[in-house]
């Protein structure tokens, strides 16, 4: 039985990783780190702190670079950019509000459980219109440990109220996936196509190449074996 349907959110309802990619590339170059766009997919799916330690400790800048700021600020600042173009710019992923549509036509609940603040994922809501669609979205900052750890997904379970082992997950990123398979959840991976390949996430139970893949025949496979 599946009683509820959890989606992460950037990459997967949203298009926003370019967004995060460009304020990246914006704000590392203020401290003299010039990524391209391929450095920057290298971090697909790590919270911000951790995209700030990961190049910091492969290309650390000095305190003069960074003129008094800290990890920190400069996490701030790639998030409240990203808060800003997702706000004016940001498009659903295709298949993302049919995926919801199915559910909630169903009477399935639906949630997101996103490494993303709160803040950013009500911009989200908001701008793509979702709200009637959603039961709620809970954030991993909430927890104590952020994805890969299945803490947000454990946790939008009990929110839900629901066994971890009656959801079906939606993951684009590899730590996502692991986030959701660590929780004991069912498990769709719907990788970018730059890393479709990629054996990280073959742990999943199915691999579709877009929510548009999504179907009621898909579904209906997780309803006798998972």
């Amino acid at each position: 039985m599946i009683n509820a349907a959890i989606f992460d959110m950037d990459g997967l309802l949203v298009d926003s990783e370019p967004h995060w990619r460009a304020m990246e590339r914006v704000v590392f170059a203020t401290v003299g780190l010039h990524l391209t766009d391929d450095e920057c997919k290298q971090t697909t799916g790590l919270p911000i702190p951790d995209v700030i330690h990961y190049w910091f400790a492969r290309a650390p800048w000095t305190e003069e670079a960074a003129a008094g700021r800290t990890h920190q600020d400069l996490a701030n600042a790639i998030t409240d950019g990203v808060h800003e173009r997702i706000a004016n710019l940001a498009e659903p992923m295709p298949g993302a509000i049919d995926a919801l549509q199915f559910f909630t036509d169903r009477g399935i609940p639906t949630a997101i459980a996103s490494a993303s603040p709160m803040s950013l994922i009500e911009v989200v809501v908001n701008r793509l219109g979702i709200r009637p669609l959603l039961t709620l979205w809970h954030s991993a900052t909430l927890e104590a440990r952020n994805k890969p750890a299945p803490d947000v997904y454990l946790g939008t379970a009990r929110k839900l109220n629901v066994l971890p082992a009656t959801c079906i997950t939606f993951e684009d990123s590899g730590n996502g996936l692991k986030s959701a398979y660590a929780a004991g959840m069912h498990t769709v991976a719907v990788p970018a196509e730059f890393e479709y390949n990629d054996p990280k996430f073959t742990i999943a139970d199915r691999i579709i190449p877009s929510l548009t893949a999504f179907s009621a025949d898909l579904f209906e496979t997780f309803l006798v074996n998972k």
